[in-house]
């Protein structure tokens, strides 16, 4: 895992903000590439000068999005004949329904958890979200982890045993502010609805 830490260290360092936002929109969209592979390093490299903090976070955040939006438009293209030939148009509909209404919050809680980060796009696409909530909500669940991950790697450098501690920790502690957060919105819903 170091050598890897290293050769990404290396290769960002080399490609400077462009690689870190081509290496966050593949962490973005379908392929199984881990934000904290990039982000860390790249605030290792803002702490030991080499970047700046703020480009670093401003490239891996425009990254995220460049990647969300490539999900988005695939779904919003593909995905429905896709969808046509596996479930029911009533399940569709209630997607779409779901969507219209509560995607702001499942976008941006999405994008704060591990493994449905990088898939939260695709409904959206699929339910035809408005696409400048879509970037809000993405931009502020995406910055949250790029900051996250970022001030981990400044502040914590390149020691991998306190760096897998600490993202275990915060990754607990964001996953149970979500899941106060969902619940605070559920019942503000079901208040609404009396």
């Amino acid at each position: 895992m170091q050598e890897i830490i290293n050769y990404l260290v290396q290769t960002i360092g080399q490609m400077g903000y462009l690689g870190i936002f081509l290496l966050m929109l593949l962490e973005s969209s379908f392929f199984p590439f881990p934000s904290e592979v990039v982000m860390i390093p790249a605030g290792y490299l803002a702490f030991k000068g080499d970047m700046s903090v703020y480009m670093v976070l401003f490239s891996g955040i425009l990254g995220s999005l460049a990647g969300a939006w490539l999900n988005y438009i695939l779904a919003l293209k593909f995905g429905r004949k896709f969808l046509q030939k596996i479930i029911s148009e009533e399940k569709i509909k209630k997607l779409d329904d779901f969507f219209r209404t509560h995607g702001h919050i499942s976008t941006f809680t999405g994008r704060l958890i591990p493994g449905i980060r990088q898939y939260i796009s695709f409904p959206a696409g699929l339910a035809q979200m408005d696409g400048i909530l879509f970037s809000i909500y993405t931009i502020l669940g995406a910055g949250i982890w790029a900051i996250v991950l970022t001030f981990l790697g400044y502040f914590i450098g390149d020691n991998q045993q306190l760096i897998h501690q600490y993202l275990q920790e915060i990754t607990v502690g964001i996953f149970i502010s979500i899941l106060l957060l969902s619940g605070m919105y559920y019942r503000k819903i079901k208040w609404a609805h009396k």
